[in-house]
């Protein structure tokens, strides 16, 4: 009789101390910034980047406001003139997508939950966690997701 090793059956027979270390090794290849690490055929590491597509042009971005982009699940603020921010549209309480900016906040329709253009922050629950960012690159007229 063969007996095939699964990861459940190490992580059994490791018991509570080798379960940590087994999974704390088998981490995502990402690296944190939107781009993944994988290994090519001759065994080197590779990194791939984002396109870096543009989503917009800067004059479609009111002050103050923002707009969702519900293809790339992420929205563009202006807080401020000229300046720029991106976040994650999933709302970070149920995993709804936000449909809405309005009166400086991104709106979830779920719930209710509400967070500020500025940086994504919890203007108003139930989400207590804040969007995540999202890399963007302003280039003259042109809002680009990297």
């Amino acid at each position: 009789m063969t007996y095939e090793t699964t990861r459940r059956t190490v992580l059994l027979a490791t018991g509570s101390t080798g379960a940590v270390a087994l999974v704390a090794a088998c981490g995502g290849g990402g690296d944190g910034n939107g781009s993944t690490s994988t290994s090519s055929p001759t065994g080197q590491k590779t990194t791939s980047a984002p396109a870096g597509k543009e989503l917009t042009s800067t004059d479609e971005i009111p002050v103050g406001g923002g707009k969702i982009f519900e293809k790339e699940k992420v929205v563009v603020t202006q807080p401020d003139q000229g300046r720029f921010k991106a976040f994650s549209a999933i709302c970070t309480h149920m995993g709804c997508t936000v449909t809405t900016v309005s009166d400086g906040t991104i709106n979830c329709p779920c719930h209710g939950s509400k967070y500020h253009v500025a940086d994504g922050s919890v203007a108003h629950g139930p989400a207590t966690r804040p969007l995540p960012a999202e890399q963007i690159t302003v280039e003259g007229n042109s809002v680009r997701l990297t």
